[in-house]
C-alpha cells in the first residue's frame, strides 16, 4: 500500500485538472490511498478576481509539515518565466524543518506543469523543481517513454520525460488540458505510485 499526495497550485484550473488526473492514475494501483491538496494563494483576493483566477477549487489547502505523512508526493505548478510559480516556491520554502530532520529522505517525488506556449519553459520548470526534491533526499521519478505518446505528432501537446505537462494557449486560443495530456498525467500518477509501492514493501 502507498499513501500518495498530489499537491498543486493552479491559477486558472489547468493544473487543477491535471492534479485530479494524476490522482486517478495513482488510484489505478490497488491498495493506494490518494489525497489531492493545493498550496495557499498569495495573490490578494480582489486582484485574483479581477485577473480571472479560478477561486472555487474544492481541494483543501495543504500545510508543509504534513508532507512527511506520504510515501509519494506529486507536485503540480504552472510555469512562471521558466520556473515554478511563486505560490509553490513559497510553500516549499517552508519545508526547512522537514529538511532539517530528513523527513522526506527516501520518499518518491515527481512533478508536472503547464505553459501557455509550446516552448514556454516546461522542461526548465520541471528540472529546476527536481533540485528541491533532491535536496530533500527524495527519489525523483519522471514520465518514461513507455508512455508512447510522448513522441506523438498528432496534436500540439505537452509531455516531457521529466514529467507531464500541458500547453494552454492564450487569448482566443486558450484551452484546457487535452485528453492526451490528461492521460499522460494518469500514466505518471500510476507509474509513481507503482514505484512507491515497491519501495514500501
Amino acid at each position: 500500500m502507498a499513501n500518495v499526495l498530489v499537491v498543486y497550485y493552479s491559477s486558472y484550473g489547468h493544473i487543477e485538472a491535471m492534479a485530479y488526473a494524476q490522482a486517478e492514475g495513482a488510484a489505478r494501483m490497488a491498495g493506494t490511498k490518494v489525497t489531492v491538496k493545493r498550496v495557499p494563494e498569495l495573490v490578494p483576493l480582489e486582484l485574483a478576481r479581477s485577473s480571472g483566477f479560478k477561486l472555487d477549487q474544492s481541494a483543501p489547502v495543504a500545510v508543509p509539515d504534513e508532507l512527511e505523512q506520504y510515501d509519494a508526493i506529486i507536485f503540480g505548478t504552472p510555469t512562471r518565466f521558466g520556473n515554478m510559480a511563486s505560490q509553490m516556491r513559497n510553500f516549499l520554502d517552508q519545508t526547512g524543518a522537514l529538511w532539517g530532520r530528513g523527513a522526506l529522505v527516501g520518499k518518491v517525488g515527481s512533478c508536472f506543469c503547464s505553459t501557455a506556449s509550446q516552448h514556454g519553459g516546461q522542461e526548465t520548470t520541471l528540472t529546476s523543481f527536481h533540485s528541491t526534491l533532491l535536496h530533500h533526499g527524495m527519489i525523483v521519478v519522471g514520465l518514461p517513454y513507455t508512455f508512447k505518446d510522448l513522441t506523438t505528432l498528432r496534436e500540439v501537446s505537452g509531455g516531457t520525460p521529466y514529467g507531464a505537462s500541458c500547453v494552454t494557449g492564450a487569448g482566443s486560443e486558450l484551452r484546457m488540458p487535452t485528453a492526451l495530456e490528461l492521460e499522460m498525467c494518469r500514466f505518471q500518477g500510476q507509474h509513481v505510485t507503482g514505484i512507491a509501492q515497491k519501495l514500501a514493501t
